[in-house]
Protein backbone atom coordinates (compact mmCIF):
# COMPACT_ATOMS: atom_id res chain seq x y z
CA UNK A 1 0.00 0.00 0.00
CA UNK A 2 2.51 2.65 1.35
CA UNK A 3 4.98 1.87 -2.28
CA UNK A 4 1.65 2.12 -4.49
CA UNK A 5 1.14 5.54 -2.87
CA UNK A 6 3.86 6.55 -3.68
CA UNK A 7 3.84 5.44 -7.12
CA UNK A 8 1.34 7.64 -7.60
CA UNK A 9 2.33 10.37 -6.26
CA UNK A 10 5.16 10.33 -8.32
CA UNK A 11 2.71 9.84 -11.25
CA UNK A 12 -0.06 12.34 -10.46
CA UNK A 13 1.56 14.93 -8.57
CA UNK A 14 5.43 15.06 -9.58
CA UNK A 15 4.48 13.93 -13.88
CA UNK A 16 6.38 10.59 -13.61
CA UNK A 17 6.29 8.63 -16.82
CA UNK A 18 5.24 5.71 -15.59
CA UNK A 19 2.94 4.21 -17.82
CA UNK A 20 2.18 0.37 -16.72
CA UNK A 21 1.00 2.35 -13.51
CA UNK A 22 -1.80 3.65 -15.68
CA UNK A 23 -2.58 0.04 -17.49
CA UNK A 24 -4.62 -2.94 -15.94
CA UNK A 25 -1.26 -4.29 -14.61
CA UNK A 26 -1.46 -0.89 -12.47
CA UNK A 27 -5.49 -1.58 -11.57
CA UNK A 28 -4.83 -5.05 -10.80
CA UNK A 29 -2.13 -3.71 -8.33
CA UNK A 30 -4.74 -1.56 -6.75
CA UNK A 31 -7.34 -4.09 -6.38
CA UNK A 32 -4.94 -6.39 -4.75
CA UNK A 33 -4.35 -3.89 -1.76
CA UNK A 34 -8.18 -2.74 -1.82
CA UNK A 35 -9.42 -6.42 -1.38
CA UNK A 36 -7.24 -7.72 1.47
CA UNK A 37 -6.54 -4.56 3.42
CA UNK A 38 -10.65 -4.43 3.70
CA UNK A 39 -10.76 -8.70 3.65
CA UNK A 40 -7.84 -8.52 6.66
CA UNK A 41 -9.77 -5.81 8.58
CA UNK A 42 -12.73 -8.37 8.96
CA UNK A 43 -10.81 -11.50 9.75
CA UNK A 44 -9.04 -9.51 12.60
CA UNK A 45 -12.01 -7.75 13.86
CA UNK A 46 -12.94 -10.33 16.65
CA UNK A 47 -9.49 -10.68 17.58
CA UNK A 48 -9.44 -7.27 19.39
CA UNK A 49 -10.89 -5.83 22.54
CA UNK A 50 -12.38 -2.46 23.03
CA UNK A 51 -14.75 -2.42 19.53
CA UNK A 52 -16.68 0.32 19.93
CA UNK A 53 -13.67 2.79 20.86
CA UNK A 54 -11.95 0.86 18.11
CA UNK A 55 -14.85 1.43 15.42
CA UNK A 56 -15.31 4.91 16.19
CA UNK A 57 -11.47 5.72 16.39
CA UNK A 58 -11.20 4.96 12.93
CA UNK A 59 -14.34 6.27 11.80
CA UNK A 60 -13.21 9.49 13.02
CA UNK A 61 -9.63 9.07 11.96
CA UNK A 62 -11.45 8.72 8.44
CA UNK A 63 -13.71 12.20 9.15
CA UNK A 64 -9.87 13.99 10.09
CA UNK A 65 -8.64 12.73 6.60
CA UNK A 66 -11.45 13.73 4.37
CA UNK A 67 -11.49 17.20 6.58
CA UNK A 68 -7.91 17.87 6.09
CA UNK A 69 -7.77 17.10 1.99
CA UNK A 70 -10.63 19.00 1.54
CA UNK A 71 -9.60 22.07 3.75
CA UNK A 72 -5.80 22.22 2.04
CA UNK A 73 -5.64 19.98 -0.99
CA UNK A 74 -8.65 20.04 -2.24
CA UNK A 75 -7.98 18.70 -6.10
CA UNK A 76 -6.68 15.58 -4.35
CA UNK A 77 -9.57 15.44 -1.87
CA UNK A 78 -10.64 12.31 0.16
CA UNK A 79 -14.32 12.03 0.62
CA UNK A 80 -15.80 8.79 2.18
CA UNK A 81 -12.14 7.16 2.23
CA UNK A 82 -11.17 3.36 3.49
CA UNK A 83 -10.73 4.47 6.90
CA UNK A 84 -14.80 5.73 6.70
CA UNK A 85 -15.75 2.86 5.22
CA UNK A 86 -13.65 0.50 7.91
CA UNK A 87 -14.75 2.21 10.32
CA UNK A 88 -18.35 2.10 9.88
CA UNK A 89 -18.11 -1.39 9.55
CA UNK A 90 -16.65 -2.34 13.03
CA UNK A 91 -19.83 -0.02 14.30
CA UNK A 92 -21.61 -1.86 12.05
CA UNK A 93 -20.98 -5.31 13.13
CA UNK A 94 -20.67 -4.99 16.76
CA UNK A 95 -24.42 -5.92 17.05
CA UNK A 96 -24.13 -8.46 14.18
CA UNK A 97 -21.28 -10.22 15.84
CA UNK A 98 -24.04 -10.97 18.45
CA UNK A 99 -26.01 -12.04 17.05
CA UNK A 100 -23.97 -14.64 14.77
CA UNK A 101 -22.40 -16.28 17.64
CA UNK A 102 -25.86 -16.70 19.00
CA UNK A 103 -26.99 -18.46 15.39
CA UNK A 104 -23.38 -20.70 15.53
CA UNK A 105 -24.31 -21.75 19.25
CA UNK A 106 -27.04 -22.56 18.57
CA UNK A 107 -26.50 -24.97 14.88
CA UNK A 108 -26.46 -28.43 15.14
CA UNK A 109 -25.90 -29.89 11.79
CA UNK A 110 -25.32 -28.89 8.13
CA UNK A 111 -22.71 -26.37 6.27
CA UNK A 112 -21.57 -24.24 9.62
CA UNK A 113 -23.32 -21.17 9.72
CA UNK A 114 -19.58 -19.32 9.25
CA UNK A 115 -19.17 -20.58 5.75
CA UNK A 116 -22.85 -20.34 4.75
CA UNK A 117 -21.62 -16.63 5.80
CA UNK A 118 -18.26 -16.47 4.32
CA UNK A 119 -19.76 -17.82 0.96
CA UNK A 120 -23.43 -15.36 0.58
CA UNK A 121 -20.96 -12.11 1.66
CA UNK A 122 -18.66 -13.04 -0.93
CA UNK A 123 -21.37 -13.44 -3.46
CA UNK A 124 -23.09 -10.34 -2.52
CA UNK A 125 -19.96 -8.53 -3.00
CA UNK A 126 -19.26 -9.75 -6.30
CA UNK A 127 -22.87 -9.08 -7.68
CA UNK A 128 -22.39 -5.33 -6.50
CA UNK A 129 -19.09 -4.58 -7.23
CA UNK A 130 -20.14 -2.10 -9.89
CA UNK A 131 -22.70 -0.40 -7.86
CA UNK A 132 -20.86 2.90 -7.53
CA UNK A 133 -20.87 3.20 -11.46
CA UNK A 134 -24.61 2.51 -11.88
CA UNK A 135 -25.07 -1.07 -11.95
CA UNK A 136 -24.33 -4.34 -10.66
CA UNK A 137 -21.86 -7.50 -11.98
CA UNK A 138 -18.39 -7.57 -11.54
CA UNK A 139 -15.93 -5.73 -13.33
CA UNK A 140 -16.88 -6.07 -17.29
CA UNK A 141 -20.04 -8.32 -16.54
CA UNK A 142 -22.95 -6.07 -15.91
CA UNK A 143 -25.93 -7.91 -14.50
CA UNK A 144 -28.68 -5.17 -14.22
CA UNK A 145 -29.55 -1.19 -14.18
CA UNK A 146 -29.79 0.40 -10.89
CA UNK A 147 -32.37 3.31 -10.89
CA UNK A 148 -30.99 6.75 -11.51
CA UNK A 149 -32.64 8.07 -8.53
CA UNK A 150 -30.56 6.38 -5.86
CA UNK A 151 -27.56 8.46 -7.03
CA UNK A 152 -28.78 11.70 -5.83
CA UNK A 153 -26.55 13.38 -2.58
CA UNK A 154 -23.83 12.63 0.06
CA UNK A 155 -25.61 10.49 1.69
CA UNK A 156 -26.34 7.94 -1.14
CA UNK A 157 -22.29 8.63 -1.93
CA UNK A 158 -22.01 6.98 1.45
CA UNK A 159 -24.06 4.19 0.82
CA UNK A 160 -22.73 3.31 -2.73
CA UNK A 161 -24.78 5.59 -5.38
CA UNK A 162 -22.44 8.88 -5.86
CA UNK A 163 -24.01 11.72 -6.95
CA UNK A 164 -23.27 12.90 -10.66
CA UNK A 165 -20.63 15.62 -9.91
CA UNK A 166 -19.15 13.49 -6.84
CA UNK A 167 -14.89 13.44 -7.01
CA UNK A 168 -12.92 11.38 -4.54
CA UNK A 169 -9.50 10.03 -4.87
CA UNK A 170 -9.90 7.99 -2.60
CA UNK A 171 -13.47 6.45 -2.27
CA UNK A 172 -15.01 3.24 -0.77
CA UNK A 173 -18.49 3.43 0.05
CA UNK A 174 -20.78 1.08 2.37
CA UNK A 175 -22.20 -0.74 -0.35
CA UNK A 176 -20.25 -3.35 -1.80
CA UNK A 177 -17.19 -2.97 0.33
CA UNK A 178 -18.79 -3.86 3.59
CA UNK A 179 -19.89 -7.52 2.23
CA UNK A 180 -15.91 -7.91 1.66
CA UNK A 181 -15.84 -6.89 5.53
CA UNK A 182 -17.85 -9.37 6.39
CA UNK A 183 -16.44 -12.41 4.37
CA UNK A 184 -13.27 -11.66 6.65
CA UNK A 185 -14.86 -11.70 9.76
CA UNK A 186 -16.74 -15.17 8.32
CA UNK A 187 -13.42 -16.49 6.87
CA UNK A 188 -11.74 -15.96 10.53
CA UNK A 189 -14.79 -18.02 11.77
CA UNK A 190 -14.21 -20.92 9.31
CA UNK A 191 -10.33 -20.75 9.95
CA UNK A 192 -11.31 -20.94 14.22
CA UNK A 193 -13.37 -24.23 13.93
CA UNK A 194 -11.28 -25.96 11.72
CA UNK A 195 -8.70 -25.10 14.70
CA UNK A 196 -6.27 -23.29 12.51
CA UNK A 197 -6.20 -20.65 14.74
CA UNK A 198 -4.13 -21.38 17.30
CA UNK A 199 -1.41 -21.96 14.95
CA UNK A 200 -1.79 -18.87 12.78
CA UNK A 201 -1.00 -16.84 16.04
CA UNK A 202 1.66 -19.09 17.03
CA UNK A 203 4.31 -17.80 14.87
CA UNK A 204 5.43 -14.20 15.61
CA UNK A 205 7.69 -11.75 13.61
CA UNK A 206 8.77 -8.92 15.52
CA UNK A 207 9.02 -5.82 12.37
CA UNK A 208 5.66 -7.37 10.64
CA UNK A 209 3.43 -7.70 13.96
CA UNK A 210 5.17 -3.85 15.04
CA UNK A 211 3.19 -2.69 11.85
CA UNK A 212 0.29 -4.30 12.43
CA UNK A 213 -0.05 -3.24 15.66
CA UNK A 214 0.21 0.10 14.57
CA UNK A 215 -1.45 -0.17 11.29
CA UNK A 216 -3.81 2.73 12.51
CA UNK A 217 -1.20 5.00 12.45
CA UNK A 218 0.45 4.18 9.85
CA UNK A 219 -1.91 4.88 7.28
CA UNK A 220 -2.25 8.33 8.88
CA UNK A 221 1.26 9.08 8.24
CA UNK A 222 2.85 7.57 5.11
CA UNK A 223 1.57 9.86 2.58
CA UNK A 224 2.43 13.23 4.58
CA UNK A 225 5.63 11.31 5.08
CA UNK A 226 5.89 10.16 1.38
CA UNK A 227 4.80 13.69 0.31
CA UNK A 228 7.94 15.20 2.99
CA UNK A 229 10.56 12.72 1.04
CA UNK A 230 9.48 13.12 -2.44
CA UNK A 231 9.72 17.39 -2.57
CA UNK A 232 12.45 17.30 -0.20
CA UNK A 233 14.39 15.11 -3.13
CA UNK A 234 12.31 16.78 -6.14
Amino acid sequence: MILYHMMWDLVYIFDFPVEWYRTTAGYIWQQSICWTFILLSGFCFPLGRRKLRRGLFVFFSGLLVMAVTNIFVPEERVVFGVLTLLGSCMLLLIPLDSLFQMLSARQTSGFSMELTGLIVSMLFFLSFRNINMGYGGFEALRTFEMPEALYRDLFTTYLGFPYPEFFSTDYFSLIPWFFLFMAGYFLHGVIKKQNCLSMLLKGSFYPIEWLGRHSIWIYLLHQPAIMLVLRLLF
